[in-house]
């Protein structure tokens, strides 16, 4: 009985104890900005400066795998983009699905 009388009383607390409370939760906190929100910011803004240079003429790669080359913009803001892939067949894909430049060590599969 004594033990649960001594754990309903309030414990005398110090003037600092209430922000070493919370110290656990702001380095938690911190620990997850740096290694998961902050990383992938600059992962967003890249991909938008990336979107941002596209031009006509460009070899791009889509999420969807399929190489091509830029022959125009359309839309609205220019948010839709004509992708000629080859042998004349022509695509209309949104930007936003654009990832990036066709590498040279990804190249496309060749025709025969």
């Amino acid at each position: 009985m004594d033990i649960l009388y001594a754990l309903s009383q309030p414990a005398e607390q110090g003037s600092g104890s209430g922000v070493l409370a919370f110290l656990p939760m702001i380095l938690m906190f911190a620990i997850i900005y740096f290694l998961l929100i902050r990383p992938q910011m600059t992962r967003q803004k890249k991909q938008r400066q990336l979107l941002k240079g596209l031009s006509k003429g460009d070899q791009v790669l889509t999420r969807g795998g399929i190489y091509g080359k830029i022959e125009a913009f359309k839309g609205k803001n220019d948010s839709r983009v004509l992708l000629d892939v080859g042998k004349g067949a022509k695509l209309t894909v949104a930007r936003a699905y654009i990832i990036g430049p066709a590498s040279d060590e990804a190249e496309a599969p060749k025709a025969d």
